[in-house]
């Protein structure tokens, strides 16, 4: 596996990780190092691990009480399985988006604010808000299209489009240092999804970035790093541009090039 730069903080470290669903193995000793402030893609055919991968790094899996998982996951240098770590905190630093867009169904303004609500201890202003709102909006490339309608129900109106942004903004008021995505363009015109990706390169820097992605085309133009998957093992990890050009695995080539998932 080739991971260059190594001494570049990590925003994300495995180690030995493996998952089961029940009596089935999803994930086989996954030892990656993911890098801080960068756009990494996870791809890999269905049924890969990619998504299950993914639901770890926020523990989402352990909603399902049959998910068993050993080995450790560093996130920011905190094994985020050890007893004492709280879910309310890990998900402070870990931001999750899906698929579908999720808007709540309230206001497009109590949308952004509401993470900012419930993790904070003290009220905050109006006029606070008002700013955190425009910030939050500001970054995803949102704010001239919704400031004159800020008070309108976040699920009428909007396009897809719009949607997945503000759900991306609803995470921001909280201050994450990573943004997890699920195949977010999935649901979105070729329109929406170029203006997603475009929203995705801009937020580079400023948030380390883990997207799975279906589709390769994808993967090559928005991201810097690429893991690629296959049966619950990771094959690959390089630069983008040497995995798809020069790959050194004949498992990611045959991928790459079509002749199997």
């Amino acid at each position: 596996m080739n991971t260059s730069d190594a001494a570049q903080p990590l925003a994300i470290n495995t180690r030995e990780l493996n998952l089961w669903y029940g009596t089935f193995q999803a994930l086989f000793d996954i030892n990656l190092k993911i890098k801080q402030g960068i756009i990494t893609s996870l791809i890999g055919p269905s049924g890969c691990g990619k998504s299950t991968f993914l639901r770890s790094v926020d523990r989402i899996n352990e909603r399902l009480g049959y998910v068993r998982i050993k080995g450790a996951i560093e996130v920011l240098d905190q094994n985020i399985y050890e007893p004492h770590v709280e879910l309310a905190q890990l998900r402070k630093q870990v931001g999750m988006v899906f698929q579908r867009p999720n808007p709540l169904p309230i206001s497009i303004r109590d949308n952004i604010l509401f993470g900012h609500r419930i993790h904070n201890d003290k009220t905050s202003s109006k006029s606070e808000e008002d700013a955190i709102v425009e910030d939050a909006l500001r970054q995803v490339l949102l704010w001239d299209q919704v400031k004159d309608r800020l008070n309108q129900k976040a699920s009428v109106g909007l396009s897809l489009e719009e949607m997945q942004k503000l759900c991306i903004a609803r995470l921001l008021p909280v201050k994450p240092s990573i943004l997890l995505m699920d195949e977010p363009c999935s649901a979105l015109d070729p329109k929406g999804t170029a203006a997603v990706e475009e929203l995705i390169w801009e937020l580079r820097g400023r948030y380390s970035i883990l997207i799975v992605t279906h589709n390769m085309a994808q993967a090559r133009r928005a991201s810097e790093e690429c893991i690629f998957m296959l049966m619950g093992k990771v094959v690959e990890h390089s630069r983008t541009e040497e995995l798809f050009v020069t790959p050194t695995h004949k498992e990611t080539a045959d991928y790459i090039e079509g002749r199997y998932g």
